[in-house]
């Protein structure tokens, strides 16, 4: 193994760490700031509040992008697989 193909492999499992967290992450995000938005514009200063819809939103989020996500980590898994042979000459 080459430090070439290390950091290559490094680089393509960050890669899909990325794209498999970004709709979760982006949903968290936009979510969390639309409640502190309301929660500034109400005066209501409960820090539990924001917890219940970030955790419902990222919930239906992963339901939703499931199929995506398992389709990226299939991909990412059988590349790794299947080169194996061919890395270890």
């Amino acid at each position: 193994m080459t430090e070439n193909l290390v950091i290559t492999l490094a680089r393509e499992a960050l890669y899909a760490v990325l794209l498999v967290s970004a709709p979760l992450l982006g949903v968290s995000l936009l979510v969390g700031l639309l409640v502190s938005l309301f929660q500034a514009t109400t005066q209501i200063q409960e820090q539990t509040l924001a917890f219940v819809p970030k955790i419902v939103a990222v919930l239906v989020t992963a339901v939703i992008f499931a199929p995506w996500i398992l389709k990226i980590m299939v991909s990412f898994a059988q590349n790794l697989m299947l080169n194996i042979p061919v890395w270890a000459k």
